[in-house]
């Protein structure tokens, strides 16, 4: 099943809806592990989704059965909005000029409102252990920054062609200044034509492993998709990949 439910994000006083997924057919005292992911309607149904393809969650994870819980927040849809909110870090970009990162602040709601209000509301299972955080894009640079600023609440993460081109200097200096749990895994993955042109692939390249370097894991799962472009419908290829690495679910 997928619910939707608004919540309020209270640093932003603004209203957002949430796509929840859980089993159709919970036992009773049955609690779940929770994946919280960022753009919520482009998870489960295309109907939803932006662009009119979605990661198709809802139909893998009934086709295999698996017993988990989605938390999918839905993206701000006014204007640049959805790029302030999900960056940890301002930047400048030739396309959408000076972006003045939202992202901090809105992970600080997910870790002291967001997930007490699933935990109250849902059958979870509330340790780190259990919690994961993932995403696409701006929602895979935001699912590798919890990774590394929130490492205390999520213990995996899935980090899906992350946008970390403006923002390396940040990301690499934010490795540095926490200390991330080394029993922590992290997924990492692009697509092989997400770019513009072949330098832009190789500098793409080039920084996700001095990412990886950076990083003090202790699984750290990369993957270069040949052929996969930016997209739901590339990231919909993964979804089993990143469920038989990360979660042993075949």
């Amino acid at each position: 099943m997928v619910i939707k439910e608004n919540v309020l994000i209270t640093p932003f006083d603004d209203k957002r809806t949430l796509h929840i997924y859980l089993p159709d057919d919970i036992k009773d005292g049955e609690r779940f592990e929770v994946i919280y992911m960022f753009d919520g309607h482009n998870l489960f149904y295309d109907q939803d989704a932006t662009y009119g393809s979605s990661w198709g969650l809802k139909d893998i994870f009934d086709k295999k059965k698996v017993r988990k819980m989605v938390v999918g927040l839905e993206c701000n849809h006014e204007g640049n909005k959805r790029l302030f909110e999900f960056s940890p870090y301002d930047f400048d970009d030739k396309d959408y000029g000076k972006i003045q990162g939202l992202g901090k602040e809105l992970f600080r709601w997910m870790v002291d409102e967001l997930k007490p209000y699933i935990d109250d509301r849902y059958p979870t299972l509330k340790d780190r252990d259990h919690t994961a955080i993932g995403g696409s894009s701006m929602g895979g640079l935001m699912a590798l920054y919890g990774a590394i600023a929130h490492s205390d609440i999520y213990a995996k993460a899935l980090a899906v062609s992350p946008h970390i081109i403006h923002c390396m200097s940040d990301i690499l200096y934010d490795i540095k200044s926490h200390d991330t749990l080394k029993d922590t895994t992290i997924y990492l993955s692009f697509g092989s034509e997400e770019t513009r042109s072949k330098r832009a692939l190789a500098t793409y390249t080039d920084d996700i492993f001095k990412i990886q370097r950076a990083l003090n894991v202790d699984h750290l799962l990369l993957h270069i998709f040949k052929g996969h472009d930016h997209s739901e419908r590339s990231w919909r290829k993964e979804v089993p990949v990143w469920l038989k690495e990360v979660y042993g679910i075949y």
